[in-house]
């Protein structure tokens, strides 16, 4: 099977609506849960589904991003396994950046082609799920499709933030509309089963997940589409006009995380009694770089609903619904409510605390004494004594030097330092 399929990971744009956390890295090399990166979910998906040929897509702030990768995804010198990152680069045929994704794909097209393989499935580099993609290419050769696009159900809430399809009986799609206006929504309600209508998830949603036939997608971005250079916006609707493409309609969790909102809630969800995305599935498991940290070290903390990553040192009084990333640090007596801590990049020595404190810096970490809630604490922060952090709804979206402020949600930037008594 593997031999079959290569998948193009889409490193995505700027990621502007993740600013602050996109303001040093790229969207996919994003810390998630604790020990992740986002692009470590649609690689391991791949992985888990036997597709162990993968280009990734980027050209934003992509160093942390290519680290990452060469760090992590090592293969037996005698498998033809890879993951290789493609960053935009100019030719002598293209000195333009990406334009859009099918742009991305289409330049990098002449990497893709020196591989053999009969469809190539394309994938966002910014989405939390758990899919098995062999399920999904079944289902494109048994309708005998051009083009498969996986959808999912939503309701009237979201359905004005995606692309949205309408499907015969067949499940071959007939209409598509990029972001409806909610005014427009009733003339795309679909039959998607029982579950999902009772649940008023009555649209289609594409996940910018496709299966395209080798041959066809080559032929649409080099020739009969040449001039196209979105997916989403430009060459699914005009295709599904002259090509058979079909829906593979999938009803498990998958969220998109295009905003601080739901990076925040998709991460403090992990915490639940049991979460919608299940880091504990052994047949599903999320693939990581290996970092040989020691265990975490608690001393005194109350912990609620909380993952704590390895290499931490933690003498909190209470911690509860939060995610606490590896080699963090928090002091005595602090609270932490709601909160996403990213960690650290590295271990301070004691003779660097020392050094730190004589020129007046708090140590890596939080200190003592603080109150922090609702808030993502970007990596490598320095976090005084006495800080006290209470994001809520009722605070206007802002941006400072040190943090930034969006939906209520507090993000303390990366590397920023908090003194003592410092409150937001």
């Amino acid at each position: 099977m593997s031999k079959e399929v290569i998948a193009v990971i889409l490193g995505g744009g700027a990621g502007t609506r993740l600013y602050p956390l996109t303001a040093s890295r790229s969207k996919p090399a994003v810390p998630i849960a604790g020990k992740y990166r986002l692009v470590d979910i649609p690689i391991s998906n791949c992985i888990n589904s036997s597709i162990t040929r993968m280009f990734v897509l980027t050209q934003f702030n992509s160093a942390s991003l290519n680290k990452h990768i060469k760090n992590t995804y090592h293969f037996s010198v005698f498998s033809s396994a890879f993951v290789d990152i493609l960053a935009a680069e100019q030719t002598p045929e293209s000195t333009a950046w990406y334009q859009g994704t099918a742009d991305a794909v289409r330049q990098s097209l002449r990497h893709l082609s020196q591989h053999d393989c009969e469809y190539v499935l394309i994938l966002s580099g910014d989405q939390l799920y758990q899919m098995d993609f062999q399920k999904m290419l079944d289902d494109h050769k048994a309708k005998g499709a051009d083009i498969s696009i996986a959808t999912i159900p939503v309701g009237d809430r979201e359905a004005s933030d995606f692309g949205i399809l309408k499907a015969d009986e067949n499940n071959t799609i007939t209409a598509f509309i990029e972001k409806p206006k909610k005014d427009l929504l009733p003339d795309w309600i679909s039959d998607t089963g029982p579950d999902m209508q009772a649940q008023g998830r009555n649209y289609l949603a594409s996940m910018g997940i496709y299966i395209f036939n080798r041959k066809l997608l080559i032929d649409l971005l080099m020739d009969l589409y040449k001039d196209y250079t979105d997916f989403g916006k430009e060459i699914l609707p005009r295709a599904l006009k002259e090509y058979k493409v079909t829906s593979y309609q999938y009803d498990g969790y998958w969220t998109d995380i295009g905003h601080i909102y739901s990076f925040f809630e998709a991460n403090l969800a992990l915490t639940q009694e049991i979460p919608p995305f299940n880091l504990f599935d052994k047949s599903n498991a999320v693939y990581t770089r290996a970092r040989m940290l020691p265990p975490a070290k608690i001393s005194g903390t109350t912990l609620e609903k909380t993952i704590i990553a390895e290499g931490c040192i933690i003498n909190a009084s209470r911690i509860e619904n939060s995610v606490i990333g590896i080699r963090s640090r928090v002091g005595h007596g602090t609270t932490m409510v709601s909160c996403y801590m990213m960690g650290s990049d590295y271990f301070e020595t004691i003779e660097e605390m020392e050094y730190s404190k004589e020129r007046g810096l708090p140590k890596l970490g939080i200190g003592d004494r603080c109150y922090i809630k609702n808030a993502i604490i970007d990596k490598n922060c320095r976090i005084g004594n006495d800080v006290r952090i209470n994001g809520s709804i009722h605070m206007e979206n802002a941006d400072h030097s040190l943090y930034t402020i969006r939906d209520g949600i507090v993000v303390i930037k990366k590397g920023a330092i908090l003194p003592d008594g410092f409150v937001i």
